[in-house]
């Protein structure tokens, strides 16, 4: 391994874990900006490389741990921690954000549906829907399905409801 990497694997472990742990503690506690969770996310990731490297460069003593029963028990413990983490939860299949739910269930309706959420009536939504290039738009119709049979997404069909509004 050469030198530079081996002088710097351990310490960008050490201040990538310190990454890591305040934003993990930030998220956990719903406090700090929004790009926490991408920061969080990715800054994680990145530290996989200086691990591999602290690992590479300490593989022999890494290998006695191997053989003894406090590495053994860590790692079990640890995945048997993570287990209910992947579990549904209240019969759902993960862990999206509600908003998310709330999405999907906006787009699986009609345009009569959505209307009043949007202070619109329904004909009112249906004209400002073809207004904006969704010629499928009709009552009685799912969003999801005026945006798939006018050739558009559902994230396009997202931007025309919210379009004008705060």
């Amino acid at each position: 391994m050469p030198a530079l990497l081996s002088r710097y694997a351990t310490p960008f472990i050490t201040g990538l874990f310190l990454v890591s742990l305040v934003t993990g503690l930030a998220l956990f506690f719903h406090v700090g900006p929004s790009g926490l969770h991408g920061a969080h996310e990715i800054l994680s990731l990145v530290l996989i490389l200086p691990v591999i490297l602290h690992v590479w460069k300490n593989w022999r003593p890494m290998t006695a741990y191997f053989r003894r029963a406090p590495m053994i028990v860590a790692l079990v413990l640890s995945a048997v921690a993570m287990g209910p983490f992947l579990m549904p939860q209240d019969g759902t299949s993960g862990g999206r954000p509600p908003q998310f739910a709330l999405a999907q269930a906006v787009l699986a309706a009609p345009p009569e549906t959505v209307a009043p959420v949007l202070g619109l009536s329904a004909e009112g939504l249906v004209q400002t829907l073809r207004a904006t290039g969704f010629e499928a738009a009709a009552d009685g119709v799912a969003l999801r399905d005026i945006a798939a049979r006018s050739g558009k997404t559902e994230g396009d069909m997202a931007l025309a409801l919210m379009a004008g509004r705060p």
